[in-house]
This record gives structure tokens, C-alpha cells and sequence, in this order.
């Protein structure tokens, strides 16, 4: 008799050396809670509340797929956040315009990173999703060094740029041939920073090269940089563009895009990470526990359309005032 094709499949991937897990449809978790760093406050924001604040487009984003969002706040402690690791299934960093080096998101983001190393390695899946400045932060968590370079994109909407490699991607394998078209032909993905990972000093760095495996680059005019990217050995994928942006911002500024190809790839990108996350099945300790840790419990606010220039989110934003004097500043 024929081996069933989940065995052929974890074969094929022992053979290779690819530890990752292959999960049935059967044993997924159909109530995935992802998790979502929160960062220090944008300098010059005059909506900002308590430390920290998370973009609310990031939770609309992961919960138009089918998934809750649990806030993750900075300056709490490591046995804290080793806990919270242990109850959601699957992590989110946001983009921003903190320090990738010296800030507690990034401090937040290694402790994270390992701990999602050490899971997977022990046959453990958990996925991480990083978006712009999410993706430059996990190229220096894996790299351990700072290899971003100044480019001209702070506010500008491109095509991307496809690979060989991502013709055999896990993240786009899913997406139909006419979104994958618009992807490489129009311009709209929203590109918002003036930092990016080079493809030479991708090439150059063997850790990276390693690790993760290029889908798409863009270019400024200048420099080629990589726009899309996943590990060939765990579930982490990262874009340097904003998928989240399409469908629930409305500032109106360069590089906001709101044609329904840009949308499409919003929901695709959102889609495929919630499925990623559905393979793990941490839980909370109780139902009250959980309920407790989620989103809901904080509440939106407005903020107009008086955004500093530099603040790359939307003109709706959510505070999330906490009960032990923190607060979070969210979109939504």
C-alpha cells in the first residue's frame, strides 16, 4: 500500500532537512489568536497616550482572515512575555519608526524570535509576520547586525518585482494568477520608509542568505532592495510594503492605494499568515484568561486628520488604556 501523502510529505521534508511540520487540515486551530508587539509612541504624535501604541490597521488586517489579536506591551517582564508566547499562536511585528537596536520593541522582538526558534526546532509550529519595519527588525535579529540602507521610499506605491524563488513560495503558491499579474505589473503595493535591506547586502551576509529566501525586490531608481521574503526552514515571512494599509487606512497622501488588486493582496497576504498561525495550538490557561489578554478590552478613539508627517498610520486611531497605567495608541 502507498504511503498517505502527509507521510510522503514529512519524508520529503526529512530528506531535505526542513523542519517544518507538516499539519492536517484536521488538526488545526479554527480560533487562532495572534499576537501583536506594540512600540514606543511615534515622537511629535499629539494623540499619543501612556508609552506605547499599536496601529490598528495590523489588528483590522489579521481579524478580516478569521483571527483575534492579543496587544503585547513593552516594559513588562521576560517570564511575562515567555507566557504570553505560550497562549497565542502566531506573531505580528508592525511597522513603525522606532530603533531597531536600542528600543523595547526590539528588545520585545528577540525575545520573541528565540523563543519562536527554540518552539519550531522542537517541532513546535509558530509563525512570525514582519511588515516593514517588522522585516527590518527580524533581518537583524537573524544577521546580528544593522545592514539597512537609505533608500528613497518613504511614501510611494510599486510593483514588485517576482523571483525564481517564489514561483515555489509557500506564501504565494495560494495567490491567483491575475493578483499575482497586478502584483508584478501595477503599482500597488504602499511602500513608507527610508530604510531597506539591500539585495547586496543581502548577498553578502551569509547568515541571511542562509535563512531566508528572496520572493520580490523593488527598486528606488537607485538601489535594489528586498520587498518580500520567508525563512526556508521556519514559518517567518516579511514584507517591506503594506498589505494592511489598502483596505483600512484612509489617510490621503503618496502611496496609498485603494484599487481592489491592492485589497486582494491585502486579504491573500492576511489570509495565508492566519492559516500559518491555525498550525499552532498554544491556549491560554482559561477562557477568562483570554479573554482578558484580547484587544477588545481597549478602547478607539478618532484622532482627525491632523497626523504628524511623520506618522506613517491611518487618521483613525485607537487608544488602548491599560489597568496597570500603560496605554497603547491604535488605529482603528
Amino acid at each position: 500500500m502507498s504511503p498517505p501523502f502527509a507521510v510522503l510529505a514529512v519524508l520529503a521534508a526529512c530528506l531535505c532537512g526542513v523542519p517544518l511540520l507538516v499539519v492536517c487540515s484536521d488538526h488545526l486551530n479554527y480560533r487562532p489568536i495572534i499576537g501583536v508587539l506594540a512600540q514606543e509612541n511615534i515622537v511629535g504624535d499629539p494623540h499619543a497616550q501612556g508609552s506605547s501604541y499599536i496601529a490598528a490597521s495590523y489588528v483590522k488586517y489579521l481579524e478580516s482572515a478569521g483571527a483575534r489579536v492579543v496587544p503585547i506591551r513593552i516594559h513588562q517582564t521576560d517570564e511575562e512575555y515567555e507566557k504570553i508566547f505560550h497562549s497565542i499562536n502566531g506573531l505580528l511585528l508592525p511597522g513603525g519608526d522606532v530603533d531597531l537596536e536600542t528600543s523595547q520593541f526590539s528588545r520585545l522582538s528577540k525575545i520573541f524570535y528565540d523563543l519562536a526558534i527554540k518552539a519550531n526546532d522542537a517541532s513546535e509550529y509558530f509563525p512570525i509576520w514582519g511588515t516593514c519595519q517588522g522585516l527590518q527588525q527580524m533581518t537583524i535579529l537573524t544577521s546580528n547586525k544593522n545592514l539597512l540602507t537609505l533608500t528613497d521610499t518613504k511614501a510611494v506605491a510599486l510593483p514588485l518585482t517576482f523571483t525564481p524563488a517564489s514561483q515555489t513560495s509557500r506564501l504565494f503558491k495560494t495567490f491567483p494568477g491575475s493578483l499575482l499579474q497586478s502584483l508584478s505589473e501595477d503599482n500597488i503595493t504602499s511602500n513608507f520608509h527610508s530604510w531597506s535591506l539591500s539585495l547586496q547586502n543581502y548577498s553578502r551576509n551569509v547568515k541571511l542568505k542562509r535563512f531566508y529566501k528572496i520572493l520580490t525586490t523593488n527598486t528606488d531608481g537607485r538601489r535594489e532592495f528586498v520587498s518580500t521574503m520567508e525563512a526556508y526552514h521556519y514559518p517567518f515571512y516579511a514584507v517591506q510594503w503594506h498589505p494592511e494599509k489598502s483596505p483600512f487606512e484612509w489617510v490621503d497622501k503618496p502611496g496609498m492605494v485603494h484599487s481592489a488588486a491592492s485589497v486582494r493582496a491585502s486579504f491573500y497576504t492576511a489570509h495565508f499568515f492566519v492559516s500559518e498561525a491555525m498550525k499552532n495550538h498554544h491556549t491560554f490557561s482559561s477562557a477568562s484568561e483570554e479573554e482578558r489578554a484580547l484587544i477588545y478590552n481597549y478602547s478607539p478613539v478618532f484622532t482627525g486628520l491632523d497626523e504628524p508627517e511623520n506618522c506613517l498610520h491611518t487618521n483613525a486611531k485607537r487608544i488602548l488604556n491599560s489597568s496597570v497605567c500603560d496605554a497603547f495608541d491604535s488605529t482603528f
